[in-house]
């Protein structure tokens, strides 16, 4: 054989070679997380088959199946629609399953989830209709339509959790949308409601609370802030700190001023209670320089800062930045600069000093079942981190009390509950109104319920917003929805 004919038998074996690896991989390898992938519309149609199981909220469905006349077989409903849509997600034969629950648990929902082997051959083996699993949800209901009315109509996001267990009590998002118009078997109107939704400069799919463009924390970081001081040794409640007009900054000629352009307290001085009480953004300048930015991104990850989170949603991390200079640093102290939150993260860090410096994994699945209702999995408590000691816990609730009770915060008391909590406004872009913040927990010395309240450019109050006035009041309603008030 000439050369050039080797060269080719070689090039043609190669060929062959790569095609025999390549329908390898695809078969073998590849195929189930093919088969897997929601948008395959292979499976769509065999999971359209069977009854996709229900979402449940308090033991109603806020999502289901229904059946019809088509060729479908079963079309998913949403009884709650936009109340729930970033907790269901939604469920389309043309685009597959995305966001929320139906997203995260869509092998258990559709019963192709290994966890269901033996049910789907019992199914086979007895002429029984194959259904998918149930996931009845940790949300209570009343918590999350005070969080809805609070939101109204303005854009922002509301998280509730149970500060002792970690489970997700109400996650609101606003804008929302209706599911229901992509789960509809009309294909042409299903294309259109996708293409309005993805073009809409709202974003009515993202789900502001956990993910998306993240959010500066405002003056509600001040209590990482005081978390480190008082972790540190150095500090106590009552300790003195400088609370000037404004507080000059090294490497810069522009200083750090106070909201109101006033001291915060006489000769210049304030107590760290008190700071934290009327939000004093000098003080909480100056102690984060002074604690340094080791001590001070220390303390932002043992609240979760940077933890990679699943609820089962996957949870977009919050962050502090590396490598800050002075002045970054005292901006950071006070939740501007380039730290960034989600609603989640805030809710975590009241949540903790409500549990006695103890940080519980949020969830949000708090059972799934089969049809005929046995338990398939029932997740537990879980202990994410020990923030801070629970002597430094219990300074900060009383801290936080006084924020309520005669600071920033007084328009979430509720009459006879003790309630702990922290305002803050957000600068975010220049000419835009801040965004408006509030957390909290109730009852203080036994908390059933941690809140965080954003509202996006300060809400209906544009320019004039402020946490006190335009949060607190709709975390207010979420934890005397929780509490019974």
């Amino acid at each position: 054989m000439n050369a050039p004919l080797r060269r080719l038998s070689m090039v043609v074996a190669l060929l062959f070679s790569a095609l025999l690896i390549s329908s390898t991989m695809i078969q073998f390898v590849d195929a189930q997380a093919l088969q897997n992938r929601p948008d395959n519309r292979r499976t769509l149609l065999a999971t359209y088959a069977r009854e996709r199981g229900q979402i449940l909220v308090g033991g109603s469905p806020v999502a289901k199946s229904v059946a019809s006349k088509d060729e479908l077989k079963w079309l998913r409903t949403y009884p709650q629609g936009k109340l729930y849509a970033h907790v269901t997600g939604f469920y389309s034969f043309t685009y597959g399953a995305g966001g929320g629950i139906e997203g995260a648990e869509n092998s258990l929902l559709s019963g192709s989830s290994d966890k269901l082997f033996y049910r789907r051959v019992t199914d086979i083996l007895t002429g029984r209709d194959q259904t998918g699993a149930s996931v009845e949800l940790t949300i209570n209901a009343k918590a999350q339509a005070a969080a809805e009315k609070g939101l109204g109509g303005q854009r922002g996001a509301v998280v509730a959790l149970d500060p002792s267990t970690g489970q997700v009590l109400a996650l609101v998002s606003h804008p929302s949308y209706d599911p229901s118009v992509l789960s509809s078997h009309d294909t042409s109107s299903v294309v259109k409601a996708w293409k309005d939704l993805n073009a809409d400069p709202t974003r009515p799919m993202v789900d502001r609370a956990i993910a998306g463009n993240l959010y500066p924390p405002g003056s509600t970081f001040k209590i990482v802030t005081s978390a480190a001081a008082l972790e540190s040794g150095k500090f106590t409640e009552e300790s003195l700190l400088p609370g000037p007009a404004q507080l000059d900054l090294p490497l810069t000629s522009t200083p750090l001023p106070n909201d109101d352009r006033r001291p915060c307290g006489p000769n210049n001085k304030v107590t760290l209670k008190r700071a934290l009480e009327i939000s004093c953004n000098t003080a909480f300048g100056w102690l984060g320089m002074d604690l340094g930015a080791d001590a001070f991104r220390a303390q932002a990850a043992k609240f979760g800062m940077g933890d990679r989170l699943s609820i089962p949603m996957n949870v977009t991390p919050s962050s502090v930045p590396a490598d800050l200079n002075a002045p970054q640093l005292a901006q950071s102290a006070i939740g501007q600069y380039d730290v960034r939150v989600t609603p989640l993260q805030v809710a975590m860090i009241a949540a903790a000093v409500a549990n006695r410096g103890v940080v519980m994994r949020p969830y949000l699945v708090k059972k799934v079942t089969s049809s005929d209702l046995e338990v398939i999995d029932e997740p537990q408590p879980e202990q994410l981190s020990q923030a801070v000691s629970a002597q430094t816990a219990a300074a900060l609730t009383r801290m936080m009390q006084g924020v309520v009770e005669n600071g920033t915060g007084t328009a979430a008391q509720i009459s006879g509950v003790d309630v702990a909590g922290k305002t803050g406004t957000a600068q975010h872009q220049k000419g835009k109104p801040p965004h408006a913040w509030f957390t909290s927990f109730a009852p203080a010395n036994d908390a059933k319920v941690a809140v965080a309240v954003v509202v996006e450019d300060g809400g209906t109050a544009g320019n004039e917003a402020a946490g006190g006035r335009v949060a607190a009041p709709i975390a207010k309603s979420v934890m005397e929805a929780v509490i019974g008030k």
